[in-house]
């Protein structure tokens, strides 16, 4: 592929409507996303169908902000990239639909893109000298994943969660703590403030030399912990809650990662997903790392979230291997890595 590779690129697996353009991978010309967080909120979580016809009424003027952002023009695009799953499928539908559209109608290249495969492509925006081989951790409400990152399309899944991955664990420890939507964020803060010593959660780490996650146990442990409290009438702080659970999370997260760089002798630990925005997870795997010799990297907040530049640019390394897709592909909910 000799020509210049111009994206535009369409995310909108969950209640994030997203447009960019990525030029070559890894230049961002514009990365546009109108979030749907302010509208959630007062339901506890994420409402498929409201996050469905929300995405129909800001596909388009989100699509047009990044273009004019840009400034490109559709006849300057030279591929349609978009993700189609994991993800709620009524959501996903509406970006592949518009994605089908603009790429039928120019007849320009169509590129269907993994969800949790974009987070990791964040980080080549990030580091422009990251390549693989390396080993990464992608953290996010949906998903939390152990990968051995082999080549730009080409992964080994090391651990993923038994039941609860990390973000919603969050989302449902600040729900109990009544803290609001999303929870990660609303915990990180108030961590801040809390002592993560104050309470002795379990840290679940499986079986020896498992990759895999499990939450539901330390979840279980901190609802324990306050009917407790509340049954005998006594004072939660809930800022040593917050931290404590945090903590727990945090450790189990960082160790596994730290251990699978080392077995698969990678020079990088990387994070990714909107975990990988926790301040502690990150100061543990930088002192972690820094102990073993492993440089850890992460993306900035933005690349963290839900956005279409990191499908951008996984996209153009589906690209150029010439694995594009035809209009039949479908919204898969539950597509794992790889597929």
């Amino acid at each position: 592929m000799n020509q210049e590779s111009v994206i535009l690129a369409l995310e909108t697996s969950c209640d994030e409507t997203a447009a960019a353009v990525v030029k070559n991978g890894r230049e961002v010309l514009s990365n546009i996303i109108s979030s749907q967080i302010d509208i959630h909120k007062k339901f506890g979580g994420v409402v498929p169908e409201v996050a469905s016809r929300k995405h129909m009424e800001n596909i388009s003027p989100v699509i047009d902000e990044a273009l004019l952002s840009a400034g490109v023009t559709l006849d300057e695009i030279t591929a349609v990239a978009v993700t189609h799953g994991p993800g709620l499928v009524g959501a996903l539908l509406i970006g592949l639909s518009t994605a089908k559209a603009i790429a039928y109608s120019k007849g320009l290249p169509f590129i269907g893109v993994n969800h949790i495969e974009g987070h990791i492509a964040a980080n080549y925006i990030q580091h422009k000298q990251l390549e693989p081989t390396f080993v990464c951790l992608v953290a996010s409400g949906g998903h939390s994943h152990i990968v051995h990152v082999l080549d730009y399309d080409r992964y080994e899944i090391m651990g993923r969660t038994r039941d609860d991955a990390a973000g919603e664990a969050f989302d449902k420890i600040a729900r109990s703590l009544g803290l609001g939507y999303p929870g990660g964020p609303l915990i990180d803060k108030l961590s801040t403030e809390g002592n993560p010593m104050a309470v002795d959660f379990p840290r679940a780490y499986l079986e020896e030399g498992s990759y895999d996650f499990s939450f539901s146990g330390l979840k279980s442990a901190v609802l324990n912990y306050l009917n407790s409290k509340n049954m005998k009438n006594e004072t939660v702080n809930t800022a040593d809650v917050a931290a404590s659970f945090q903590e727990a999370v945090v450790e189990v997260l960082a160790a596994k990662l730290i251990k699978a760089a080392k077995d698969k002798k990678s020079p990088y630990a990387v994070l990714a997903g909107g975990v990988a925005s926790n301040s502690r997870l990150r100061a543990v795997l930088m002192e972690k790392g820094q102990r073993e010799g492993i440089e850890v990297l992460y993306p900035s907040p933005i690349l963290c979230t839900d956005n279409a530049a990191m499908i951008g640019c996984a996209a153009y390394y589906r690209l150029l291997t010439g694995k594009t897709a035809d209009f039949t592909l479908n919204a898969v909910p539950n597509l794992s890595i790889g597929q």
